[in-house]
């Protein structure tokens, strides 16, 4: 917990993510992404000198299979408040619209059925899980399927909703978040959509693979790189 604490901290304060009196919610998928985001900011609350209130936002996708209970259980145990807001986004996907390429109309419904949740609740800030491989793929990504130079955004401002992301994990890697899911028993939710694991991110992953067997440091140089061009809001000061 201390070594996660300390990188999320350090990447909370190098981006100025947290002020006094915020209300951020915290996206909880069920993934261990967001289960691990959400309880190393339950424990930071603690003590950060900055205080800040803290819930968390669940969508059920209506995929079915899914069970959030033991989601709630953890908030509990957290003392954070749960909210869980149930939805058809995937009936309308898979079943009636049939789409050969849910991901990118997935991830719009699922943000705006989130956006609505925030808004309700009067929150300003909304914590992802998204964390340092995340990052290294998206740009990629943007390379190779848009020819362009782009990746998501440590802090993003959302003029339309008031609300500000924030993305607080982009310095702990993806197999020190499977080792901390894994210690603390995080209850995550097995992904029941018919598309997991079969997609352009997968395939993206599954290069990176093959390029660290003769380039074994190559995600820490793209990922330096970002700060160092530096990507828009990627620039860390000092």
């Amino acid at each position: 917990m201390q070594k996660m604490m300390g990188l999320i901290r350090r990447c909370i304060d190098d981006y100025h993510m947290i002020e006094a009196g915020d209300r951020i919610a915290v996206g909880v998928s069920g993934g261990k992404d967001s289960l691990t985001l959400l309880s190393v900011l339950a424990a930071l609350r603690a003590y950060y000198p900055k205080p800040f209130e803290l819930e968390a936002l669940s969508i059920d996708m209506g995929l079915g299979g899914m069970d959030f209970a033991p989601v709630e259980a953890l908030c509990r145990k957290l003392d954070v408040p749960f909210t869980l807001r149930r939805t058809e986004i995937g009936k309308i996907i898979f079943d009636y619209r049939k789409e050969k390429n849910p991901c990118s109309m997935c991830a719009k419904m699922r943000r705006g059925a989130l956006n609505d949740l925030i808004l309700e609740h009067g929150f300003n800030k909304v914590a992802l899980g998204h964390h340092f491989d995340d990052a290294v793929e998206t740009m990629l990504m943007s390379l190779l399927y848009e020819g362009r130079i782009g990746c998501f955004e440590p802090v993003t401002y959302l003029s339309r909703t008031g609300v500000t992301q924030i993305r607080p994990m982009l310095y702990v890697g993806e197999q020190a978040i499977e080792h901390f899911a894994a210690r603390m028993q995080l209850p995550v939710v097995h992904n029941t959509c018919p598309a997991d694991k079969h997609t352009k991110r997968q395939e993206v992953k599954e290069l990176i693979v093959t390029l660290q067997a003769q380039y074994p440091d190559l995600k820490t140089k793209i990922f330096g790189a970002m700060q160092r061009l530096p990507l828009p809001k990627w620039g860390v000061e000092g």
